[in-house]
């Protein structure tokens, strides 16, 4: 195969319809948008939610609970993913990012207690669990909050 050879997969690739250019294109005339109302002038239809004058769901329905806008989300970590580094390995959130096991420490990391720790280490994170503070500790290792 050769470049001047290469073309895009049949069907991947599909001309855009042409409103309004005459009766031959099946398109033509109303341009797909029927006769009159709303919908068939310029600028025409109704705004996201409407729903005709009808009371719309969102306004219908009841409003509970709160949702506090100052939520830190915590990055988190459970013990049996801390076993992939060696034995006395300082483990920070740098750390934790650069070895991908976490995207960003943004937000900051917390360490839950879920699986075992085979390993010695020293781990640094915003937050622990009391269980996962207890398995470091047991494992030989320490724990310190940043």
């Amino acid at each position: 195969m050769e470049l001047h050879e290469l073309k895009p997969s049949v069907g991947s690739r599909k001309e855009r319809k042409r409103k309004g250019r005459g009766i031959g294109t099946g398109n033509g005339k109303t341009a797909g948008k029927g006769h009159k109302g709303q919908n068939a002038r310029s600028g025409g239809g109704v705004r996201p939610g409407f729903e005709g004058g009808q009371m719309p769901i969102f306004r219908r329905l009841p409003k509970r609970g709160f949702k506090n806008p100052n939520r830190t989300e915590y990055a988190i970590v459970n013990l049996d993913t801390l076993n992939r580094f060696e034995d006395g390995t300082d483990v920070t959130p740098v750390l934790l990012v650069e070895t991908g096991v976490v995207k960003s420490e943004k937000g900051g990391i917390k360490i839950l207690g879920n699986g075992s720790l085979e390993r010695k280490l020293t781990v640094r994170a915003h937050k622990f669990s009391g269980s996962a503070k207890e398995a470091i500790e047991a494992a030989g290792g320490t724990t310190e909050v940043i």
